[in-house]
């Protein structure tokens, strides 16, 4: 079990706990935080569940794989630190995880 933080784009803080095992992703549907709509279901398919990870923790989290990076190039405002939330396992070792949601689009 880890706790995870999601940071809205305008501040506001989801700090909740996801079992190991889980997605960011799956965490966040499961408590409805705004600002990830997993539109695809965790298929890495559709980038609605971008996030940007925060310093300090993009080596724990681990490089986006070539599909995700694909995938990436659907998603706005692309950075750095940008991963699909979809592809990013639960482990101990992201307890204290935080993730910020970039803004939405429309």
């Amino acid at each position: 079990m880890a706790k995870i933080t999601y940071i809205e784009h305008n501040g506001t803080e989801h700090t909740i706990d996801v079992e190991n095992g889980m997605t960011v992703m799956e965490g966040a549907i499961k408590n409805s935080i705004p600002g990830i709509d997993a539109d695809c279901g965790g298929a890495c398919a559709c980038a609605t569940c971008h996030v940007y990870v925060a310093e300090g923790w993009t080596e724990k989290v681990g490089p986006a794989e070539s599909m995700e990076e694909d995938m990436l190039d659907f998603a706005f405002d692309v950075r750095e630190n940008s991963r699909l939330s979809c592809q990013i396992k639960v482990t101990d070792e992201l307890d204290g995880l935080k993730v910020n949601l970039p803004e939405k689009q429309f």
